[in-house]
């Protein structure tokens, strides 16, 4: 069965490029992106774990811990970062799981048999501190991940979580927000949106963004 969004995130122990990971102790408080590959040694994903890697600062700001899974064993994956720390000038900084028994991947609905009966699916999941999953985004093999929009994602799930805001069509991180329709109270919507609003319609009010 799928994975939905608020369901909790399945936890595992299993070997990886940086040894024995228990997932839920591993992700601690943090927020965390988990993503699969299909193997090791494939091109697009090669990319992606290397544009991972140079994220690390953008990642750690956001108080996200990243992990990334492949269905080979862990010894194929030191040797598959050792490509990937060549071709994309950087430097691996985070596990891959080492996924062979296919364990983590039956948790996650990462085997597709209309897409390949022995190989994971491309599935990208944001966790949040309380296991939760909170995004999940499935591309396609020909298609790299956009990782601006998935930081943009973090950015607006972590700015909802605290105020009583929604994020708009194409929201960057310093535009207006809206004001969630169920606020009514104008006591309370000028206590916490000093800087005001404009109403547009009754049910769309947008306000300069509060402080993260």
């Amino acid at each position: 069965m799928s994975l939905r969004l608020g369901d909790l995130a399945p936890d595992f122990e299993q070997d990886s490029s940086e040894g024995r990971i228990r997932f839920h102790q591993w992700l601690g408080n943090s927020w965390g992106v988990l993503f699969s590959h299909p193997a090791d040694f494939t091109p697009v994903c090669t990319t992606e774990l290397g544009f991972t890697a140079k994220l690390k600062d953008q990642f750690a700001q956001r108080g996200v811990k990243v992990i990334a899974l492949s269905v080979d064993p862990a010894d194929s994956h030191l040797k598959w970062i050792e490509d990937i720390n060549e071709t994309q000038n950087t430097t691996v900084n985070f596990p891959i799981i080492a996924d062979a028994d296919r364990k983590v991947s039956g948790l996650y609905d990462l085997i597709h048999p209309n897409a390949n009966d022995t190989l994971t699916v491309r599935s990208l999941f944001v966790i949040d501190p309380n296991k939760k999953v909170r995004l999940t985004i499935t591309y396609p093999a020909s298609t790299g991940r956009n990782f601006n929009e998935i930081l943009r994602v973090i950015d607006s799930l972590q700015l909802t979580e605290n105020h009583k805001v929604a994020t708009p069509a194409n929201w960057q991180d310093g535009d207006e927000v809206v004001i969630v329709p169920s606020l009514k109270d104008e006591e309370e919507i000028k206590q916490r949106f000093p800087r005001g609003y404009r109403a547009i319609k009754p049910y769309l009010r947008l306000t300069p963004q509060p402080n993260r």
